[in-house]
Parts: structure tokens; C-alpha cells; sequence
């Protein structure tokens, strides 16, 4: 699942972190898990999640000695909301000359 569409204009490291936690939004991730699941390395994340903090996209909470981090429930789609891909260069195109 990917996050919702007007949360997507940001850096790529931020919309794979924030896709990464919709994902898993029901049980959250660690930080280490988010390594796993996103191609960066550790200081690129923390600073990904830094910024994603600060404007309070995610929810950072310690659970069971765990710190899991979870997405904002405003970040996460309604499963009901249809999902469409993002548009290409050439439907813009088409779009913009009324093709």
C-alpha cells in the first residue's frame, strides 16, 4: 500500500519511508526494520524520520521495550479510496493537449 497522494510531493527516501509504514501502519516497524525495508542507509532513514517528525506524519511510541514508529492515520488511504498510479509524462501530455 502507498501512502496517500498529497503526502508523495517530498524527497524519495521520505514517500519510501512513509510506503514502508503504511504498509505495516496495524503494528508499526522498528528502525531496523525500516532498514530492511527501504533501500538507504541508516543516517539517510533517521534523517528521513526526522523531517517526517517533525511535520507529524508519524507516530513514534515505545511498546514492549520497542520503539515502533507508525504512520499518521491522515497518511494512511482508505482501504475503500481508490488507488490510482501516478500519472506518466506522456498521460500529462495527452491530458494537457486534450488527447
Amino acid at each position: 500500500m502507498r501512502a496517500r497522494r498529497e503526502f508523495r510531493n517530498r524527497r524519495d527516501i521520505e514517500v519510501a519511508v512513509l510506503d514502508a509504514l503504511v504498509d505495516r501502519h496495524d503494528e508499526g516497524m522498528t528502525v531496523f526494520e525500516l532498514r530492511a525495508a527501504v533501500d538507504a542507509d541508516i543516517d539517510t532513514i533517521e534523517d528521513a524520520l526526522s523531517v517526517l517528525k517533525s511535520e507529524d506524519l508519524i507516530v513514534v511510541e515505545e511498546a514492549q521495550r520497542r520503539v515502533l514508529i507508525h504512520p499518521d492515520e491522515r497518511v494512511v488511504p482508505d482501504p475503500s479510496e481508490e488507488m490510482k498510479p501516478d500519472a506518466t509524462l506522456i498521460d500529462r501530455l495527452r491530458k494537457r493537449l486534450g488527447l
